[in-house]
């Protein structure tokens, strides 16, 4: 019998993790900070494609960036889309968050305090971690309508130099790890995962891609 290749096993993770999701009009994107500038660069795409009029870059250090970057990844991103042309006046920046959830309680200060009637978000964040991005948004901030959304990259040409294959591949299988245990832990809502992705799930951590795991 052929042995699964370990890209077949974590391609059915990245097609889990990477949610799909129609775009509509909303009132605001906002894009959680991370170790990719690329998806600073799509958060502003989205922008002129006049999506919504404002951007909230949310981000402050986090395990992938506390030694990778010498500002917080909101300031990184921000930077990054005024470089492509975003008007600075249409950005807001919240950069003390580590974490997804924490993305979110940090955003939801950032707009009560700059007063912005807000009821509609497109959620940017890496392909990846659209499902994880929902699911915590959802649990924490259920009022509000979301679309999530990520770059269009495929899995086979994700990896960069500073996102490696055998790093996104741990990262795959900690962020699937985090759909099943999170939403009894009160951090996201519950998802459904197919035999056929826990399966794959468990075989790469047979095979030691581990250094993700909660």
């Amino acid at each position: 019998m052929k042995t699964t290749s370990t890209d077949e096993l974590a391609k059915i993770l990245w097609n889990y993790n990477n949610l799909k999701q129609e775009l509509v009009i909303s009132d605001a994107i906002l894009v959680l900070g991370s170790n990719d500038i690329r998806i600073a660069r799509y958060g502003a795409e989205l922008f002129f494609q006049k999506y919504a009029p404002i951007i909230i870059f949310s981000g402050g250090f986090g395990a992938l960036t506390k030694y990778l970057f010498d500002k917080p990844e909101a300031e990184i991103f921000a930077a990054e889309a005024i470089k492509l042309g975003v008007p600075e006046d249409r950005i807001f920046i919240e950069n003390q968050s580590t974490n997804t959830g924490d993305n979110i309680i940090k955003s939801k200060k950032l707009i009560r305090d700059n007063n912005m009637a807000i009821s509609s978000f497109i959620v940017v964040q890496k392909p990846y971690m659209l499902r994880q991005a929902y699911a915590t948004f959802m649990k924490q901030w259920p009022e509000k309508y979301i679309v999530v959304s990520g770059p269009k990259i495929s899995y086979e040409s994700y990896p960069d130099n500073i996102i490696t294959k055998e790093l996104l591949i741990n990262l795959l299988v900690g962020d699937t790890q985090r759909i099943r245990i999170y939403p009894e832990r009160g951090f996201q809502i519950s998802q459904d995962i197919p035999d056929k992705v826990w399966s794959a799930y468990q075989e790469l951590v047979k095979r030691g891609f581990t250094k993700h795991l909660v």
